[in-house]
């Protein structure tokens, strides 16, 4: 399908690539780029103008830095990476006088996040991927039977119409895309709501003399469980420093308790502020389907989020590959319909999905905790079990680990006992992540099945129903 333009002075304009993708991320650029390599015509319209574009609220931390889709290969992203040299997390826990070390497995990095939007910009674009900055969407189009055929923007101040076989919506957490769907005749998930979020905010500070902790990611609790401080250092001079909490809480003063935390600490006396920006990012299970006849919806739109940690790079890099994979396919055989689409699904709960969904019940357990509690349980707990834990989902505690750590929690036993109860409802849930169905006709039985598994996470964890 070419390009096209109407150019009657009172219609919008029209132009029609196979395929538009929203939002110019990580997921966007990786969706669009592996599509463009397959001979595809695409374009990613973006909000924000060139210069900004790539200009994200993130903490910086890179998991999984070795591993990348080859439609942008990792040797285009590194000059990005600023600091190489994390190898682990350091747990600061006041409660306790405690600093737990965390080892983290795979390779990490921190990075300089807008040079990385740059970078992944770039290589999209030079795959074939067309741009189209300070394009802001409004809406989407559907045919009669509910298929979405493209979208409505606005350019610059003129409308225009952007139509395409195929949708990518990579636009970020609660999507305006999303808000305009007419999803009643397909499978995707539509169980969301601000709850499910994290209110984020971050200051880029550089400080006067090197830091101590430059090789470790640090993290710190909030005043409350659902929240904590971080401190990922991008050199031993520049620092990534944020917070967030989870929405379901009572909002936080996220500059002002930032600062106050910052004035504690000695390393930051005399350190300037080089930039700040916030965000709201998905700390929820990944959507039941992220598909709809024409459409689908990749990373931050798509809940691709670990819920513990915030980290969501590499969840939409592989998003975005996957979806695209589909696109292709759809593209090559002319049918948009779910059946066509489903492995997209598929991919991301055996590669991520099941594994973030298990981490949920964690997020839901510590809204339901008193913070002290939860602290002195995590300093009693081995760092590499709580690395598993916030990695995996799932982990195992040999008996003398077990006897050690209750020795060393004494007066916590309560929360132990409800945590181990926890770690075992999650491992039912990611068990039956596991088994997610293979077709769109298997999701209502699969979905009746992990509703009921969830309602005993909410009895287990005394927390209030999430979803």
């Amino acid at each position: 399908m070419s390009t096209q333009e109407q150019s009657a002075a009172t219609t919008p304009k029209t132009q029609s690539p196979d395929a538009v993708v929203v939002g110019a991320g990580t997921a966007g650029c990786y969706a669009a780029a592996t599509i463009a390599r397959a001979g595809y015509e695409v374009v990613i319209l973006e909000r924000k103008d060139e210069q900004e574009a790539g200009h994200i609220a993130c903490g910086d931390a890179l998991k999984g830095a070795d591993a990348f889709p080859e439609a942008i290969p990792k040797s285009k992203l590194e000059p990005a990476f600023t600091n190489t040299d994390v190898d682990h997390g350091r747990f600061e826990i006041p409660q306790e006088d405690t600093v737990l070390e965390i080892p983290v497995p795979g390779e990490l990095a921190v990075i300089d996040r807008w040079e990385y939007g740059r970078r992944i910009i770039d290589g999209a674009e030079d795959v074939g991927v067309e741009f189209r900055y300070d394009t802001v969407v409004t809406n989407v189009v559907q045919n009669d039977d509910g298929r979405v055929t493209g979208v409505e923007a606005i350019r610059k101040g003129d409308p225009i119409t952007y139509e395409a076989d195929i949708v990518i919506d990579a636009a970020g957490s609660l999507s305006v895309l999303q808000d305009n769907v007419d999803f009643s005749a397909s499978t995707f998930d539509t169980n969301v709501d601000y709850s499910h979020f994290c209110s984020a905010y971050r200051e880029i500070v550089e400080v006067e003399e090197p830091v101590e902790w430059d090789d470790a990611l640090v993290f710190k609790p909030t005043e409350r469980a659902a929240g904590y401080l971080w401190y990922f250092p991008r050199t031993d001079t520049e620092i990534n420093a944020g917070l967030g909490f989870q929405m379901t809480e009572e909002p936080m003063q996220l500059v002002d308790d930032l600062k106050r935390d910052l004035e504690t600490r000695p390393e930051f006396d005399g350190a300037t502020v080089e930039d700040k920006l916030g965000a709201a990012l998905p700390t929820r299970r990944p959507y039941d389907s992220a598909v709809h006849p024409g459409y689908m919806a990749i990373g931050d739109a798509a809940g691709h989020v670990n819920p513990t940690t915030g980290g969501g790079i590499a969840g939409a890099a592989y998003g975005g590959k996957y979806a695209a994979e589909r696109a292709i396919e759809a593209l090559e055989t002319d049918d948009y319909g779910e059946d066509v689409l489903w492995e997209y699904n598929e991919k991301v709960m055996e590669h991520f999905g099941a594994r973030y969904a298990a981490l949920d019940v964690y997020n839901i357990l510590s809204t339901a905790v008193d913070v002290d509690d939860l602290m002195g349980l995590l300093a009693a707990m081995p760092g590499d079990k709580l690395a598993e834990a916030l990695y995996s989902g799932s982990t195992d505690i040999g008996l003398k680990l077990k006897l050690e750590a209750l020795v060393k929690s004494r007066g916590h036993w309560g929360t132990i006992w409800n945590l181990y109860k926890t770690k075992r409802r999650a491992d039912e849930l990611l068990s039956h992540y596991e088994n997610y169905p293979t077709s769109p006709a298997g999701l209502g039985a699969w979905q009746d099945r992990r509703d009921e598994l969830m309602e005993k996470v909410y009895e287990t964890t005394g927390a209030d129903p999430k979803y």
